[in-house]
């Protein structure tokens, strides 16, 4: 696939009386989406804290849409569409992010949605986006290397670096990623090359083979609007 012209995440925090009428759109927004235009790729996904990967982590009072688009005209379109006026009908918490693809390496469903970007410079707040499909055999020693990289991500919340982090997927175990936002590419790097526990992770997933499909990509953050956990990831 051609890289889009921008890439949207919506987040959602849902109230508890509504997590029915959440569910229910999760099933029954899949179809609407394929009739979206301008939508070249999208996924709605579960969240959780991101701290095991498994099903005690799934938050059922937030939800996302990851998106890509054919033009931004088209995206701000979508502001008016059923999906997105329900779900932000249901909300009592709405986060919208823009981004531009810098880097993407690896496939989401034998697909690759965010193109082959060439790497480049951004100046400014980053995103990083990490997606895979556990192989069956391999996951429970994958969990058991997920704390000591939740504690890295910590330490840089703690900093300031990190300035919001959601575990994401498709499934409540096995299909699992992760969305980050990032001060700056620098911040990125410094957890991703340096920090001890995520080389080491790197390092195992060669080595292991916990993956039978994963993808990272990285995003220059363009805009966004609304809040998360009641604050703007990005102040």
């Amino acid at each position: 696939m051609p890289s889009p012209a921008l890439v949207t995440v919506h987040v959602w925090n849902v109230p508890n009386r509504r997590v029915p009428a959440a569910l229910t759109r999760m099933a029954t927004d899949r179809l609407r989406l394929r009739r979206v235009p301008g939508l070249r790729f999208a996924r709605l996904l579960g969240t959780g804290r991101g701290d095991t990967f498994t099903v005690r982590d799934a938050d059922p009072n937030r939800w996302a849409l990851l998106a890509t688009w054919g033009s931004e005209a088209e995206a701000a379109a979508f502001e008016r569409a059923p999906t997105a006026t329900g779900w932000d009908r249901l909300a009592d918490e709405r986060w919208r992010v823009e981004l531009t693809p810098l880097a993407s390496h690896g496939r989401w469903s034998r697909r690759e949605p965010f193109g082959a970007p060439t790497p480049r410079r951004w100046d400014g707040p980053v995103a990083a986006l990490t997606r895979a499909r556990l192989t069956v055999r391999r996951a429970v020693t994958f969990w058991r290397a997920v704390p000591p990289v939740a504690s890295a991500l910590d330490e840089h919340r703690k900093d300031g670096g990190l300035r919001a982090a959601i575990g994401v997927g498709e499934a409540p175990a096995g299909w699992q990623g992760t969305l980050s936002v990032w001060r700056s590419a620098d911040d990125l790097r410094a957890f991703a090359y340096q920090g001890a526990a995520h080389v080491a992770a790197i390092r195992r997933t060669k080595e292991t083979g916990w993956y039978a499909e994963e993808l990272f990509a990285r995003f220059g953050v363009v805009r966004a609007d609304g809040s998360l956990d009641g604050r703007d990831p990005l102040t």
